[in-house]
C-alpha cells in the first residue's frame, strides 16, 4: 500500500510517502502500531501545520492498538493519557505554550523519563527543555493529499523507522 522514497544519509534514516486521504493517514498509523515498532521510551515529535493530520496519524495508532474510544487533539489539555494492553501512550500538543517554561512549570517532562510512548505536536514550542526525539515525522498538506516525511534520530529511531518503511 505505501510505496516509501528513502534518502540515503550517513547521519540518519530518512524517508517519505505520499498519503493520498485520511485513510492513508490512519492506515500509515496502523503499520506504526505493528508489534514491535512502540518500544517503551519512544519519543516521536509530529510536525506538520494545523489540519496537516498529525491527530489523525495518531488515531491512526490507536484504533490499531485497539483503544475504542474517541481519540481528539490535546489542544487545551496539553496531554491525553492512553493504556493500553500495558503500554502507556502520551499524547501532547503544546500548540497553545506560550513560552516553554509552562512545560516545566505543568510537570510534562516526567512524561519523558520512564517507559511512556510519547508522540508530542508542536514540540518545538517546549525547546529547550522537551527532550531530543527518536523520530521527526513531518506532514504536510500537498497534491490534494498528504506528504509524509520521516526522520529518525536515534538507533532506537532508525530501527522503528526501518521497520515502519520496509
Amino acid at each position: 500500500m505505501f510505496n516509501f522514497t528513502h534518502y540515503p544519509d550517513d547521519k540518519c534514516f530518512a524517508a517519505s510517502v505520499q498519503l493520498a486521504d485520511e485513510a492513508a493517514t490512519l492506515a500509515l498509523g496502523a503499520r506504526l502500531a505493528k508489534p514491535g515498532l512502540l518500544v517503551p521510551g519512544l519519543n516521536i515529535w509530529l510536525e506538520g501545520g494545523l489540519g496537516s493530520g498529525k491527530t489523525t496519524l495518531v488515531r491512526g495508532i490507536l484504533k490499531a492498538l485497539g483503544h475504542a474510544g474517541t481519540v481528539k487533539s490535546p489542544t487545551y489539555t496539553l496531554i491525553e493519557p492512553y493504556v493500553i494492553s500495558k503500554i502507556n501512550l502520551y499524547h501532547f500538543d503544546f500548540y497553545r505554550l506560550t513560552n516553554p517554561d509552562e512545560f516545566l512549570d505543568a510537570g510534562l517532562d516526567e512524561y519523558f523519563s520512564g517507559e511512556g510512548i510519547c508522540l508530542v505536536e508542536w514540540p518545538r514550542m517546549a525547546i529547550p527543555y522537551l527532550a531530543s526525539p527518536d523520530l521527526i515525522i513531518t506532514l504536510t498538506l500537498r497534491n490534494g493529499g498528504r506528504r509524509c516525511e520521516i526522520q529518525a534520530e536515534t538507533e532506537t529511531g532508525q530501527i522503528c523507522a526501518a521497520q515502519l518503511t520496509g
